[in-house]
């Protein structure tokens, strides 16, 4: 019952009491009291102990119902902040939550530590949980979210897989956002860095990557380096091709495969020259130096460059040598697998 409505009927119960007694006996009625008399009608001292009654009764409902409210609002506070850690833990930014009811406490403290993964949209969430939850399902399913947009910006630190996911979708929907992650990839996760360069490089030209090569790695450069067979030379200069071997760390096979290529569209005298450049800097690069000197069949100069090194180096080469001398119709593919011949224990010694 409502406290007022219980007033309202607890008052007119004692008014009722009262007038049907007093029109039974309207006497008066005295007691003495620590020697004060107290005369009043019999009416009043029926409705007295009602009275006295009602007014405990009053306070027993006003303190547990101010107990009960206080309750009450310990379980909508922390009703808000159980809503906070599930919508912390579903963008897999998990926090520390504060509760006042020790119950909630035990069983809620999970979420601080745990990230929730939603398999499909639910119903009767609340709208923040709700629009959380419609975002995360639409990043998943390959669709770029603008955060801004949504004011959730500052929600995801980097390296949240949200995030990143998000990042990858809007990689695939234009190349401005390539550009962006190629100009700032240090902004950027591991994976976004990954991917912008993978679709930078199946796309752009090498005059378009020239001024990204310090941020290329060497992955990056064989998927552009693999398009030159293709499709021309995609603006392959020897200008070029230097910056990105300053900027990579090429080994001997990596070498061979550029070697294999750049003999197709560079001038022979300006392709050896090239090499034996890199090889005079980095000796990962001599078998590269020796391929081509073979591919030109230059083998006066095979033969000085053999003599310049130990009998225990480039021994499938020497040997190769030899056979080309005594038969000059000796094809290397026929006789060394060029794509390991790196593999010599010599060499990897190095």
């Amino acid at each position: 019952m409502r406290l007022g409505l219980y007033i309202f009927a607890g008052l007119a119960l004692m008014a009722m009491v009262g007038a049907f007694t007093y029109t039974i006996t309207p006497d008066n009625f005295i007691i003495e009291l620590m020697g004060v008399n107290f005369n009043f009608p019999i009416a009043v001292w029926v409705v007295l102990p009602m009275l006295l009654l009602f007014l405990f009764t009053i306070g027993h409902m006003l303190f547990y119902g101010v107990r009960n409210y206080f309750k009450l609002k310990k379980w909508e506070r922390d009703t808000d902040t159980l809503e906070d850690a599930l919508y912390w833990s579903l963008v897999n930014e998990p926090k520390e939550q504060k509760y006042a009811i020790e119950n909630i406490k035990n069983r809620a403290v999970l979420l601080s530590k745990a990230s929730l993964n939603m398999s499909d949209n639910i119903e009767g969430l609340t709208p923040r949980l709700a629009k959380v939850v419609n975002i995360i399902q639409k990043i998943k399913n390959g669709e770029y979210i603008d955060l801004k947009d949504e004011k959730m910006h500052k929600v995801f630190n980097e390296g949240n897989p949200i995030l990143i996911q998000n990042r990858l979708n809007q990689l695939t929907e234009g190349d401005k956002f390539v550009e962006d992650v190629m100009k700032a990839s240090s902004d950027y996760s591991l994976p976004v860095q990954k991917e912008a360069l993978t679709l930078f490089a199946q796309k752009e030209d090498f005059e378009s990557a020239r001024k990204y090569a310090k941020v290329f790695d060497v992955e990056s450069f064989f998927l552009m380096l693999d398009r030159v067979n293709s499709e021309d030379d995609i603006g392959l200069t020897k200008e070029i091709l230097n910056d990105f071997v300053e900027a990579l760390k090429f080994s001997c096979a990596d070498f061979i495969k550029i070697a294999q290529v750049t003999k197709k569209y560079f001038k022979p005298d300006e392709n050896l020259a090239l090499f034996r450049t890199y090889q005079k800097e980095n000796p990962k690069a001599q078998n590269a130096y020796l391929y081509l000197l073979f591919e030109y069949e230059l083998l006066d100069q095979v033969s000085s460059y053999l003599e310049e090194h130990e009998p225990n180096e480039f021994i499938k080469f020497r040997a190769f040598y030899k056979l080309k001398r005594q038969n000059s119709k000796y094809r290397m593919r026929d006789i060394i697998d060029i794509d390991h011949v790196c593999n010599d224990a010599k060499y990897l010694a190095k």
